[in-house]
This record gives structure tokens, C-alpha cells and sequence, in this order.
């Protein structure tokens, strides 16, 4: 595991820059946590401005692969690229993909979703889009069934010298969870995490990440899809915890729950597939609901390659947005203060802050 964290931390420090044009630098500053090791002594964080990706926005890259999934013939290639390159990465690193989806269509998950859907909501309109190689984006059973096995297979492509899935999880949810508990320690005084909300909680993996992390917490997990609601309700029935997740189905911009009731809002992969717009409703939100002294942690993309941007723009169509945005300035904005970015493993950063007292 140490050789491992140790390889992982001189990527993620390979991202890291100093200098340069500010027009193509964002002025994030990324701290390479417990992953960067010196050789006699613990892991050293390092710290440097992160460059923003040259391929996107308005450069010729980013226009070129624009135009490609703007010809619909070769659109559906690059889609239907995407997802084979997903599910191979899985199977190569032995994820069952098929064989959990089949579980779950097969299942008796049908049931939770009229339990769990507001049949009230509104959905916004970047929601409705084709997304993820899925025409009817998340609002699919497909998409809610394949879920967990593609979430799985993002630890194993961060962390690909991991001997295991398992192995892989734990480096990048781990330093993940690390990362919001030091953050929440520092700068929260003697706050308790006793309310946790997750935004955007998909099937509900981050979700239990967080509420076996803090087992004392009440936690809720949100999303605007109730196929994905109804896969995550549906596993946690079969577990026994000592406060059950509640599942809510509303939007994460106006989400309709109480002000001042959260100690930890969390987001995780949520912001790279919304639009700037959103991105800020969600940052806005979020302050709304945490108490004073509470902590946002927004876990996401930190540069891809220009292959894998590529196959991406064609199932996610606000990567450019996601990293046109100075996620950090919007959450000052919003009101957060001691913004912090932590690189948390060679593709991810998780930004945090907290809300003044």
C-alpha cells in the first residue's frame, strides 16, 4: 500500500505548477496529501497552482472534438466508444459489470421507486440531455443498474497499481474522507458532524462512505433521479446501521429541506456533469443548509488527458463549463470561508470550506 500511495503522489505532483500565464492557469491552490512520501520520513503535502487543462474551452482541441459530437453519425461512435472503453476498464480489473446489473434489473427494485419518487418535481432542463451513453440520461434503469460498477471502476483507473478494487477504494475514498474530517476539525471547533447531507448521491456508494465514516451521523442522500434513488434504497434494506440513510428525491439547487441543518454537505462527481449555472446553484444551496461552523467538500475531475477528455465531452457535455469555472471564487462568493483544494489522488481534487460562525 505505501509503494503504491507513494507512485500515486508523484503523479498527482506531477500536475502541479508554478508561474506562468495566468489566462491559462486557475489560481487553485493543490495540496498532494498523504501520498507524497521523501525518504526518511511521513508523507509530505505539496503544495503549487494547478493548471487548468489545455485543452479546454476555447482552445483547438476542445473546439475540434465540439464539432465531432455535433456530426450525429460519428457522435453515436464516440458514444458507444466511451462506454466500451468504461466497461472493459472494469472487466480488466475485475468488476462484475454485467453481472451487478443483472442483479439489480432482476431484482425487486420497482417497488422502492414508487415509494421514493416525487411525482412534483420539476426537472431542469440540462438534466433532460442525453448523458453518460444513455439517451434518457439518468432517468434509466440501465443507467441506475450500471452505476455502482462504473463508480467502481473510477478508484482502479486513479489508482491502477492497486493489486485490488478494494485496495483502490480505499486509497481514493479513503484520503477523500480524510480530507473533509481535517478540514472539518480545523476549522469547525468543537462542531459535531451530526447531520450529513450528500447532493447528488447516485446509487448511494459516497453516501454509505460517509455514514460509515461518521456512524453517529444522521445522513440523508439526495438526487434528482429515482431510479438511482430506488437502487440505493433498495441495498441499504438489506443493511443494518445504527442510523439509517434517508433518501430524498428533490433538486440539489433548491432542495426544499430546512436552513441551518446540516454540519457536512458533500458532493461527490456531481460538478463535472452540470453547467456552470448549476454548479453555482448547488454551491449556494449548500451554504443555505449548513449550520455555522459546517463544511462543504465537493470531490471531482482534476485533469484528464486529451484522450480520455475526448471520450468523456461525448457522454458528459459540461466538462468545458465544469473546468471553465473557478469553483474556489464561486464558494467565496457564496459566502464560504478557508476554501482549500487537496489533491486527493492523481485524478481528483476535493475542495472544502466552511461556513463562518
Amino acid at each position: 500500500m505505501a509503494a503504491i500511495l507513494a507512485r500515486a503522489g508523484a503523479t498527482a505532483a506531477g500536475g502541479l505548477r508554478s508561474g506562468g500565464d495566468v489566462r491559462r492557469r486557475r489560481n487553485m491552490v493543490a495540496i498532494v496529501a498523504a501520498t507524497t512520501t521523501t525518504g526518511a520520513g511521513p508523507a509530505v503535502p505539496k503544495e503549487g497552482s494547478l493548471e487548468r487543462p489545455a485543452w479546454s474551452g476555447e482552445t483547438p482541441l476542445s473546439r475540434l472534438v465540439g464539432a465531432l459530437i455535433a456530426f450525429k453519425p460519428l457522435y453515436s461512435l464516440m458514444k458507444l466508444a466511451s462506454r466500451e472503453v468504461i466497461i472493459r476498464t472494469a472487466e480488466k480489473s475485475n468488476v462484475p459489470w454485467r453481472e451487478m446489473t443483472k442483479q439489480v434489473l432482476e431484482s425487486d427494485v420497482y417497488e422502492v421507486f414508487d415509494r421514493i419518487r416525487d411525482l412534483n418535481l420539476v426537472y431542469p432542463d440540462y438534466y433532460l440531455n442525453p448523458f453518460h451513453a444513455y439517451d434518457e440520461g439518468n432517468l434509466s434503469w440501465l443507467a441506475a443498474a450500471e452505476a455502482e460498477p462504473a463508480t467502481m471502476s473510477i478508484a482502479k483507473r486513479a489508482i491502477p497499481d492497486a493489486g485490488s478494487i478494494e485496495e483502490a477504494n480505499q486509497i481514493v475514498r479513503g484520503n477523500w474522507l480524510n480530507a473533509i474530517e481535517e478540514h472539518h476539525l480545523k476549522y469547525s471547533g468543537n462542531c459535531q458532524i451530526n447531520d450529513i447531507l450528500d447532493i447528488g448521491c447516485s446509487v448511494g456508494v459516497s453516501t454509505r462512505y460517509l455514514a460509515e465514516k461518521f456512524p453517529s451521523a444522521r445522513t440523508v442522500g439526495l438526487d434528482l433521479s429515482p431510479y438511482f434513488l430506488a437502487v440505493a434504497a433498495h441495498k441499504e434494506e438489506k443493511l443494518s446501521r445504527q442510523n439509517p440513510i434517508r433518501w430524498v428525491h428533490a433538486n440539489g439547487e433548491a432542495t426544499g429541506l430546512p436552513s441551518n441543518s446540516f454540519d457536512l454537505v458533500s458532493l461527490a462527481y456531481v460538478c463535472h456533469e452540470c453547467p456552470a449555472r448549476a454548479i453555482t446553484g448547488l454551491v449556494n444551496e449548500a451554504f443555505r443548509q449548513l449550520r455555522p461552523g459546517g463544511t462543504i467538500a465537493l470531490t471531482d475531475n482534476s485533469e484528464l488527458s486529451p484522450v480520455l477528455f475526448t471520450l468523456m465531452k461525448s457522454t458528459e457535455p459540461f466538462l468545458d463549463e465544469y473546468y471553465m469555472l473557478d469553483l474556489e471564487e464561486t464558494m467565496r462568493q457564496a459566502g464560504f470561508v478557508n476554501v482549500h483544494s487537496i489533491l486527493t489522488d492523481p485524478r481528483h481534487r476535493t475542495v472544502t470550506a466552511t461556513v463562518p460562525f
